[in-house]
């Protein structure tokens, strides 16, 4: 297991991360084609695990069940097709709509654990270091909303434990009710937590002189050669990816008619590019890993 700061790509500038995340989510939220939302879900989750290692598998027992229910659920929803699989509640199950529910579960599944790699790279410092200086108001108040969330989870943990270790939280074989209002007690406490936190901290920058001279920044990071030569390849590979959306290599329809676009011929180089761009990280990753064990041998 790796931690951010420890792979290669996340030592990387902060605008090589910007922009590679920036293209890995939107160019995926542009394409239907099932090949590309595979391949999206693949790089993805590859370098979800790399990152998070098996704390990865806590985020996946979440997102597994969210993919088979968005999956089985739009035929219900949606009864447009042509090839009738049976019939529920009465109204047809198609094999079309089906087909469709995977591919929105999946481009979902990959917009989400893009995120999530994008939380554990790009850090507060990375993102204050990039718009610090342009947005200074906007830039604090995203790092404090990015620093807000895990706390407040965090915070959310320590409150039920500390309920629950003297007696007053709800048992794991309590009723709904009961459960549902133990729930409430932990709220009202981790908001008024947040509250007075929030109240510390506005002290707590009034008294250090916030806004009271210019702005100053500290950068800690550098561009190297290497961001240079990652920023070159990532526009040309972003470029290939947008002309092959563009000429509609990726262009898929699933009812009430499946068609989709075989991606061979002259977009077959668009999609090399497209995969190639989105398993940037793993192959930095496995490039590293392979200079490391040959450094190790020659010892």
């Amino acid at each position: 297991m790796i931690r951010e700061e420890n792979d290669a790509f996340s030592r990387c500038h902060p605008c090589v991360s910007l922009l590679f995340f920036a293209g890995a989510i939107g160019l995926g939220a542009l394409s239907m084609h099932p090949a590309c939302i595979l391949v999206s879900v693949f790089c993805s989750l590859c370098y979800y695990c790399l990152l998070k290692g098996r704390l990865a598998v806590q985020y996946l027992r979440v997102l597994i069940p969210l993919f088979l229910l968005i999956s089985f659920m739009n035929p219900l929803l949606n009864t447009d097709g042509q090839r009738v699989l049976g019939h529920v509640f009465g109204r047809p199950y198609t094999l079309e709509a089906l087909i469709y529910g995977m591919v929105i579960a999946g481009l979902l599944l990959s917009v989400l654990v893009w995120a999530g790699c994008f939380t554990v790279v790009m850090s507060s410092d990375k993102f204050t270091a990039l718009f610090g200086r342009i947005i200074p108001a906007v830039s604090l108040v995203l790092v404090m909303v990015l620093r807000l969330v895990p706390n407040m989870l965090k915070k959310m943990r320590q409150i039920a434990g500390a309920r629950k270790s003297i007696g007053k939280g709800a048992a794991d074989n309590a009723g709904v009710g009961r459960k549902a209002q133990d729930s409430l007690q932990v709220i009202s406490a981790l908001l008024s937590w947040t509250l007075e936190g929030g109240l510390t901290t506005a002290d707590a920058m009034r008294a250090r002189g916030y806004q009271t001279g210019r702005r100053s920044s500290f950068q800690i990071y550098e561009i190297k050669p290497r961001d240079i030569l990652l920023l070159a390849l990532m526009g040309v590979l972003i470029g290939l990816d947008i002309v092959m959306l563009a000429g509609g290599g990726c262009d898929a329809s699933f009812t009430p008619k499946l068609s989709v676009s075989p991606v061979t011929g002259r977009y077959a180089v668009n999609f090399a590019a497209y995969c190639l761009f989105l398993a940037l990280p793993v192959v930095l990753y496995i490039k590293e890993t392979i200079q490391w064990t040959i450094s190790r041998s020659r010892i």
